[in-house]
């Protein structure tokens, strides 16, 4: 008997030893860890820790009609809505990886009939076999049994937790992912309604601009009859004044796109934009504070999001790491079984349970699992390129917009100075005209360059407004 337990014992170490031999995970290949050093300030920038991406975008806006735009688009726009689903679907991943380690307890009622032939083993049994003196087995047989089974997977390896925790992170990176595109859809609507803004200013000055031109077409008709022009510069004004004409319709056009744009943000079908463009050259500007770099970090949402992801990526090469070693299971059952359901409750006669345990592991054809483990790494890796990548995508994109923030205000107060003295020259061009000491060539070149320079400056303005819309969204403000 002793030689026998010891042929057992030596037996299951060798079945235990044969299992840690071929768990053996192939050697690790370095992943490096993600840098995440950015300078410590911008270039021309003082090293102030005030930063506008902390201001709520109902604050940062000052335009009531533009803070309702975006109020409503964060309601109805239909992307938005499929990303707060998915989500809703990520939260639920979570309940599902949660339940994995934690035993599964499922209770279970049966009922069955059989009959067995009499010239087999089990016929043979029952014709031989009674269940008490004088009663022999019921011909069909029944059988009627309730209970519980359990099965649990022991969690050595944290394989089920770490799956857990990976599914936690994933969640957490599609809340960010929202959060980036409500920025997204914030600053879109913002920068189409300046735009829309800057096109009403546009449409506007030409309207003015062929109310002049129209007045020097009439002049120089005029000098025509007295011989002091010719139809050549009563055909090349004609020319001008039709030009603007079609410019305004192209405005019109460009202007119920946008309008259209704006509507389809805030998933609703065609209908006027409500916008007041009266005083869009006076606006004054919000004044951006950018902060330090490092604060990009914890402020935009794609680089958190990019973080949540890489510490996923980390978790599942442990997940993929665990797949190599053996698994350790429970199952457990109790319950009721008899041939009649009168019997059931007779106890411990109809009492039946059982406990087992077993450990599986991979031995031969490991292939697909070491693929699995190499790919882990891999996906690490280029989540590690990724989250490096929104860093400094993030700096560069304040870095640029910083500096096109200052250059752009030079540039307006230059236009500002161009607009002036274009539309003093147009006055002393018609003047001159007038008297003889100027061609109407002069007069139509002045015209069209002052038009040209209002154009202009409405269109410098607007990009003022979208740079510091871009370096609020840069900073990683708008979803707040």
């Amino acid at each position: 008997m002793n030689n026998i337990l010891n042929l057992r014992k030596s037996q299951l170490i060798g079945v235990l030893a044969l299992l840690v031999f071929f768990s053996c995970v192939p050697i690790q290949q370095a992943v490096r860890q993600e840098n995440k050093t950015v300078p410590q300030h911008y270039l021309n920038e003082a090293k102030d820790s005030v930063n506008t991406a902390a201001v709520p975008w109902k604050s940062f806006f000052k335009d009531p009609k533009l803070v309702a735009l975006i109020d409503t688009a964060l309601a109805n726009n239909q992307e938005l809505q499929i990303m707060l689903q998915q989500i809703a679907i990520a939260n639920n991943e979570v309940s599902v990886r949660k339940g994995e380690y934690l035993p599964f307890v499922n209770a279970y009622a049966g009922a069955e009939v059989e009959k067995v032939g009499e010239y087999t083993r089990a016929g043979a049994v029952e014709q031989n076999l009674d269940i008490r003196d004088g009663e022999e087995f019921p011909e069909p047989l029944t059988d009627f049994s309730v209970g519980l089974a359990v099965s649990w997977e022991l969690d050595v390896w944290k394989k089920l937790r770490n799956g857990k925790k990976a599914a936690v992170l994933e969640y957490l990176s599609t809340v960010e992912g929202k959060n980036f595109m409500i920025t997204n859809i914030v600053s879109e609507i913002a920068n189409s309604y300046y735009e829309l803004l800057a096109l009403d200013n546009q449409l506007s000055i030409i309207e003015q601009n062929l109310k002049i031109q129209n007045n020097a077409l009439k002049m120089v008709k005029l000098q025509k009859q007295a011989a002091r022009a010719t139809q050549l510069a009563v055909r090349r004004f004609e020319a001008e004044v039709f030009k603007n004409q079609s410019n305004k319709f192209e405005i019109q056009q460009h202007i119920t796109e946008v309008e259209n744009k704006i509507n389809f943000l805030l998933g609703r079908y065609p209908q006027p934009i409500d916008r007041n463009s009266n005083d869009f050259i006076e606006r004054p500007i919000t004044a951006i504070a950018a902060g330090i770099p490092s604060q990009l970090l914890e402020n935009r949402p794609d680089i958190k999001q990019a973080e949540y992801e890489l510490e996923a990526s980390k978790l599942n090469v442990k997940i993929a790491k665990a797949n190599f070693y053996p698994s350790i299971g429970i199952q457990a059952g109790v319950g009721l079984q008899a041939f009649k359901t009168k019997y059931l409750t007779h106890t411990p006669e109809s009492l039946l349970y059982s406990l087992a345990g077993d450990i599986v592991s991979p031995l031969i054809n490991r292939n697909a699992i070491k693929a699995e483990y190499r790919n882990a790494n891999k996906k690490q890796l280029q989540a590690v390129f990724e989250y490096e990548k929104a860093i400094l995508n993030g700096y560069l994109e304040v870095s640029n917009t910083l500096s096109n923030i200052q250059n752009l205000k030079a540039n307006y107060d230059l236009k500002a100075k161009q607009v002036e003295a274009m539309t003093d020259a147009i006055d002393l061009s018609i003047q001159l005209f007038k008297s003889a000491r100027a061609e109407y060539t002069e007069v139509l070149l002045t015209q069209r360059e002052a038009l040209d320079s209002k154009l202009e400056i409405i269109e410098t303005k607007k990009d003022q407004f979208l740079a510091h819309i871009k370096m609020y969204q840069a900073l990683g403000g708008g979803w707040k």
